[in-house]
């Protein structure tokens, strides 16, 4: 039995789909993350019953820790992206989360400038108001905590057998967290990231995508919990692909999940078919109800991921649309971008 629903959501489950193909299924991933993270904090006395919990979200973070300010009686405060969906944000608002949503104008650089709007309101609200606590999902390494007991139960299930994770970069802690704890525990765990093109995390900010940038696994700022020596292989795939993917992903296998899943399943397939009788695990952080108006909307949509294979290359110089892979090799890098005085 449990005591909060957060609790029973953050479950996942894994689903094999194939001879060597299984995905670690969510209903919200990051519910880990969160609900580890403000336990923590209090327990640590880092922050107390009743303060403020803030972060900058664009949207399974922040019902993350709605949710888990709920369950922990913490004040929740949400600097939204001008993306949130507007029946996301109800939710948010009737959890008792404050919302707050950037204003920017429209233009080929909105993505870039949503992110820089939303850390400068967050950096107003630390130097001017008390008792707020910046959860920094993006920076601070408490969110690994969330992913050990991820990390056991796909332990326990694979018998401590070689396998290959495959899952979106984002903020590092998932994909990170989970390789971690694995390791630790003497699994030989190969980590394959996937990325989408315009991210500065594993360099492929010169490659423009022209249809839209994939919200959730990429970021146009570094992010500090980015293990970058946690990964042996990266995959940058464009939206086009994404969409194409996920919409098999679902027509294939019933799964409905979010696009940062449709992802992982084509840097999957092709790992998969890389080195057979290897388990090959990807993670579907969410469901796809948050793409329910656009990439579900035709059930017409495009087909023919067979035809999709990546172009195996050597530096970041060679990245070419519309996918991408390259030997990472578990070794560090800078990203070139500023990152946030913050």
């Amino acid at each position: 039995m449990f005591d909060h629903a957060a609790d029973a959501m953050k479950q996942p489950d894994i689903i094999r789909l194939d001879s060597d193909l299984y995905v670690l299924r969510f209903e919200m991933m990051k519910l880990y993350s969160a609900l580890e993270a403000v336990r923590h904090l209090l327990v640590t006395g880092v922050v107390k019953p009743g303060d403020t919990l803030m972060d900058s979200s664009s949207g399974t973070y922040g019902y993350s820790l709605a949710m888990a300010c709920h369950k922990y009686g913490m004040k929740c405060r949400i600097v939204c992206s001008t993306k949130v969906d507007e029946k996301l944000r109800r939710q948010l608002e009737m959890l008792g989360a404050r919302i707050e949503r950037v204003t920017i104008p429209p233009g080929p650089l909105v993505d870039k400038m949503d992110q820089a709007a939303r850390m400068e309101r967050v950096a107003h609200i630390l130097d001017t108001e008390q008792n707020v606590h910046w959860m920094q999902q993006y920076h601070d390494a408490v969110h690994y905590l969330g992913y050990r007991e991820v990390a056991q139960m796909l332990h326990k299930e694979f018998g401590g057998e070689p396998f290959t994770l495959v899952g979106g970069v984002g903020s590092g802690a998932s994909t990170g967290g989970l390789t971690s704890c694995l390791r630790e525990l003497g699994d030989d765990v190969e980590l394959v990231g996937v990325e989408p093109f315009e991210s500065v995390t594993f360099g492929s900010e010169p490659v423009e995508d022209p249809v839209a940038s994939i919200s959730g696994i990429g970021s146009p700022i570094r992010m500090r919990n980015v293990r970058h020596e946690l990964y042996d292989r990266v995959h940058w795939i464009d939206f086009d692909s994404a969409v194409t993917a996920t919409l098999d992903l679902f027509r294939r296998h019933a799964l409905y999940a979010g696009m940062s899943a449709g992802c992982a399943y084509l840097a999957a397939r092709w790992e998969a078919a890389r080195v057979p009788g290897r388990p090959c695990v990807f993670v579907a952080a969410d469901t796809g109800h948050r793409y329910a108006d656009n990439v579900y909307a035709r059930p017409d949509g495009p087909t023919g991921v067979e035809d999709l294979a990546p172009r195996h290359i050597d530096t970041q110089d060679d990245l070419a649309l519309p996918w991408s892979v390259m030997d990472w090799g578990r070794r560090s890098y800078q990203p070139r971008a500023k990152e946030n005085a913050r």
